[in-house]
């Protein structure tokens, strides 16, 4: 085997265990909500990402946006049928009661930038 095949084959194996870490290997963060208020900074995205919400508990989503994109001046939970403008630096709270175990989605206006809420 002469050295440029050993290169190729080293170079390949290096991208394949790449493409497995961005695909596979990231853990995204999950909050859960205790004490009934969670704060969502929205920039390039919400963070957190994931929130994990107990069946029958109003709790209070604050989001922050943080990010001038227009894309994500709106932020949508369609299962609760929630549509809300988010000013710029400025809180903006929703109360939702989760009454079905389940997982509900929310995302910007564009549907570009998405979240999770898990109901237990």
């Amino acid at each position: 085997m002469d050295t440029n095949k050993l290169i190729v084959i080293i170079s390949g194996l290096g991208l394949i265990a790449l493409i497995y870490w961005f695909f596979f290997g990231k853990k995204r963060e999950v909050y859960e909500a205790t004490n009934g208020e969670i704060e969502i900074i929205v920039k390039g995205g919400y963070k957190p990402e994931i929130i994990k919400l107990k069946k029958g508990k109003e709790v209070k989503l604050t989001f922050v946006r943080r990010d001038p994109s227009d894309c994500l001046e709106e932020v949508i939970l369609p299962d609760f049928k929630i549509r809300k403008y988010l000013p710029l630096n400025e809180p903006v709270t929703i109360e939702i009661k989760p009454q079905e175990v389940g997982t509900y989605g929310l995302h910007c206006g564009m549907n570009m930038y998405h979240g999770r809420i898990i109901v237990s």
